[in-house]
């Protein structure tokens, strides 16, 4: 592998366009092409985001066999990301997928059992789990530095103000608080507390079968507990926290990608000051540039899967996901 990761972007979504905008700020790597279902849609993002440097395509099938292309980024809606990776291991691209990875388990192990067909690297885009300050908590957390977990607490939620027809309200593409909201809330349990023994749920959702806020209650190993929750309909304080035998851990607003993490130790004298938890290296932008420069990262080590964001994990989350779903009556097509 060379040493500048060469990417393609398929899709120019909102996503998309944050994760470029990223991607700038990551040495080594580049946006080689962009591809789109309109060319017009895909030229004004190269022009936006590489000053029209990087090729501009009309369709996704001609995006993953452009030769410049090293890696393919996945930015469409859930539903579609099993049909675009599988066109990009089919051309020998390595691939970074949305998350959710696909609606379904089924579909996650089928793309990873694609990506080992073709022996491309495979990871989904859990950029979460690259993030400096998250990795760098979660080691402490498992160490037992801020003594045994007791409760987690972690919320996700603001008004999505968009037309019926928006791909968040559209069953068919996988719409719903759940996969786009409540898959930061379980991943973050996941990575403090390990695997979730037991998950139960409440929603409410709409006439078309779309799940606009989510309850999750969860028990962890250790017998911890968590109270998980995403919401399209309100704002939450998209923070977490972590109450320990010894103190309390506090993410602030946007605990998905923070710039820090709190810990304040309690004793019979009262709370002590807060130790200020950093990362384990700079936050790259964002913190997409942390997933992009992971990527490169390990395609230069030859790696088919990420230590961060491992095949086991996205499967795990996606289980959750699936059980989740069957409690509150959230059904798609893939299901069947």
């Amino acid at each position: 592998m060379a040493d500048t990761i060469r990417w393609g972007i398929l899709a120019t979504g909102k996503i998309a366009r944050s994760f470029a905008r990223d991607l700038a700020l990551v040495p080594d790597a580049e946006i080689a092409a962009v591809g789109s279902r309109r060319i017009d849609a895909a030229r004004a993002f190269s022009e936006e985001h590489t000053r029209g440097t990087a090729t501009a395509h009309g369709s996704y099938e001609e995006l993953v066999a452009d030769p410049a292309v090293d890696v393919v980024y996945i930015a469409t809606p859930h539903a579609l990301h099993l049909d675009n990776a599988r066109l990009a291991f089919e051309a020998g691209k390595h691939v970074l997928c949305e998350k959710p990875l696909t609606l379904t388990t089924a579909d996650a192990e089928e793309l990873f059992a694609l990506a080992r067909e073709h022996g491309r690297f495979a990871m989904e885009a859990m950029w979460m789990a690259c993030h400096p300050v998250i990795r760098a908590l979660a080691e402490r957390v498992r160490a037992g530095d801020f003594g045994s977990p007791r409760s987690l607490r972690a919320e996700l939620g603001f008004r999505v103000d968009a037309p019926p027809e928006d791909r968040m309200f559209d069953p068919a593409l996988g719409g719903g608080a759940l996969l786009d909201m409540g898959i930061y809330p379980l991943t973050f349990a996941h990575l403090m507390l390990g695997e979730a023994e037991q998950l139960t749920a409440q929603a409410d959702l709409t006439a078309t079968g779309i799940d606009l806020d989510v309850a999750i209650a969860g028990r962890y190993p250790g017998g911890a507990v968590a109270a998980l929750t995403a919401s399209m309909t309100s704002w939450s304080s998209r923070s977490a926290a972590i109450a320990t035998d010894r103190g309390r851990v506090e993410v602030p607003f946007g605990f998905h990608h923070p710039r820090y993490a709190t810990f304040t130790e309690h004793s019979a004298q009262g709370p002590a000051h807060p130790q200020r938890i950093e990362g384990l290296e700079p936050v790259i932008g964002k913190g997409y540039g942390n997933e992009i420069a992971h990527v490169g990262d390990c395609l230069r080590q030859g790696l088919l899967e990420s230590p961060f964001v491992p095949h086991a994990q996205t499967l795990t989350l996606m289980r959750q996901l699936d059980g989740l779903r069957e409690q509150v009556g959230i059904r798609y097509a893939a299901d069947a």
